[in-house]
């Protein structure tokens, strides 16, 4: 009763008109939605060279104390993350195609933060919140999700490099590349019926049926979480902060700038926080947050952190307060011991654990043929 009482008067349940109850329930239901970032993170920052069981350790820490300090700083019910688009752009552009280092390009991403953190500072976040179109929100989020649609179809092999027409088919007779389809179909048909949990349960079958197949190998459950050392204290910021990177740092500021702030008003609207201009309670603190989350996310290893879209789910069913953000960070925290797990998921191509990278130059003579 006590303990009820304590978090009555932290998040002001009451007033927001919840309980403990639905903010827990509501806090599980967002980390079932937005768990496959723990999964996946690594897998494309692995892309880089980056160490795919420290990548996993510090995405879950990340997520872990973005969430939990935007529910004990700001009681929203929002919780953050390393940001899909941002990580795959730093390791398919930036490590892939430009060259960089991960360590450089991890850099980079720092910068951008601090840029970030800097306009906070500077109220410039405010007056942009209040006056970003509708229309430019949106076209942002398509891109974003568009970027990241073309590089799921590639990583899984369904579409493939041509010389003559830039993309064409891969090899839909792979059982690999079915496996992936297969994996978009479970996501499509289950969001479609709005269950929360779509990615996750996804990820579970096809990782079930590779197994079944054998490209997917059972190493156990639990484990203690791996060392990051290979990933903390990497960064090259010195050799980022240099003309020729004030391109990729800008890009880099400004997506994290429109994602962040555009979610952090898709959630709170959702809640029924905002007002008409898209402001909302207790703003400054969450943008602190945000911000102050991205620069530690690069600083240990991981992508931007932004705020998640997959909030909505908890807020949908009734989460109106930090609580339901602390109880989503409290449950990333438990999930860094189940890295074996983790390692089992098989690449975004489906090749069963097979290098990203291989997998993908596997594919080009299926390009070249169907050419």
């Amino acid at each position: 009763m006590n303990k009820q009482g304590l978090l009555q008067r932290v998040f002001k349940l009451q007033e927001h008109g919840t309980t403990v109850r639905t903010e827990v329930i509501a806090g599980i239901t967002t980390f079932l939605t937005m768990v496959y970032i723990v999964f996946v993170n690594p897998q494309i920052l692995g892309v880089a060279g980056m160490d795919t069981q420290a990548v996993f350790v510090t995405t879950c820490l990340i997520a872990a104390l973005g969430s939990i300090l935007m529910g004990l700083i700001a009681n929203l019910p929002v919780a953050l993350a390393p940001a899909m688009g941002l990580n795959a752009f730093f390791a398919f552009v930036v490590v892939g195609a430009m060259g960089y280092s991960w360590q450089i390009g991890m850099g980079a991403i720092f910068w951008g933060a601090l840029g970030l953190l800097i306009l906070t500072l500077l109220r410039v976040r405010y007056w942009m919140i209040a006056n970003i179109p509708l229309s430019l929100r949106v076209g942002i989020t398509a891109g974003i999700g568009l970027f990241i649609a073309m590089m799921g179809l590639k990583n899984a092999c369904i579409i493939v490099p041509n010389p003559d027409t830039l993309v064409t088919v891969g090899n839909l007779t792979s059982h690999s590349v079915l496996l992936g389809a297969l994996g978009f179909f479970i996501i499509a048909i289950l969001a479609s019926r709005n269950i929360h949990a779509a990615v996750l349960i996804s990820m579970v079958v096809t990782t079930a049926i590779g197994w079944m197949l054998g490209d997917v190998k059972f190493v156990g459950l639990f484990s203690a979480p791996p060392s990051i050392s290979t990933v903390v204290g990497q960064v090259d910021i010195k050799g980022a902060f240099n003309i020729g990177m004030a391109g990729i740092i800008f890009s880099f500021m400004l997506v994290n700038l429109f994602d962040s702030s555009g979610t952090l008003i898709g959630v709170t609207d959702k809640a029924g926080l905002t007002d008409e201009k898209g402001t909302f309670p207790r703003m400054k603190q969450a943008l602190y947050v945000d911000s102050v989350s991205s620069v530690s996310g690069a600083l240990i290893g991981t992508s931007s952190v932004t705020a998640y879209i997959e909030s909505t789910s908890g807020v949908a069913i009734g989460g109106r307060t930090g609580l339901m953000a602390v109880v989503t960070g409290i449950l990333f925290l438990l999930v860094m011991f189940l890295s074996p797990l983790a390692s089992m998921v098989p690449g975004s191509c489906g090749c069963g654990g097979v290098d990203l990278c291989r997998c993908i130059d596997d594919c080009q003579p299926v390009a070249r043929a169907l050419g």
